[in-house]
């Protein structure tokens, strides 16, 4: 892999993890009360344990990702709570006229999210990451 590859794949894993880390800090814990409530109302059962459970994965899946350490199961738990929230949030077949709209692209959008952890979950974070750090260290001859 080239150093342009491997700095775009470094560059790929940062955006991509910022989403959900600023979700999580940004949003989600400075405002619990109220994004639990909103997921009571949306249906969400035991919405402020599934909240903590959610920042957890958030803060958790996007920092792996970020990083490359274990980025599969980082992946992992962000498909997770990709999967759930898009089912309980983006519900666009409940509405009409232009709410279904925006709920559209919003799931269009967490479906590409899908994917692109889909494709980390497969393909791993690759060369510039923790994981490949640590396994070319445990790899490599020891020193005495």
């Amino acid at each position: 892999m080239s150093a342009v590859q491997g700095f775009a794949t470094v560059l790929g894993r940062v955006m991509l993890g910022t989403i959900f880390l600023l979700s999580a800090v940004g949003n989600k814990i400075p405002n619990f009360t109220a994004v639990a409530s909103y997921m009571t109302s949306e249906g969400v059962p035991a919405s402020q344990v599934l909240l903590a459970g959610a920042i957890v994965f958030l803060i958790a899946g996007s920092l792996s990702v970020m990083t490359g350490f274990q980025a599969r199961y980082g992946a992992a738990m962000l498909l997770i709570f990709l999967v759930l929230a898009t089912y309980f949030f983006h519900d666009f077949w409940k509405f009409t006229g232009k709410e279904q709209e925006l709920q559209m692209i919003q799931f269009m959008k967490n479906l590409s999210m899908m994917g692109t952890m889909v494709f980390l979950m497969a393909n791993g974070s690759g060369p510039w990451s923790l994981d490949s750090l640590i396994f070319r260290k445990l790899r490599s001859p020891q020193k005495i």
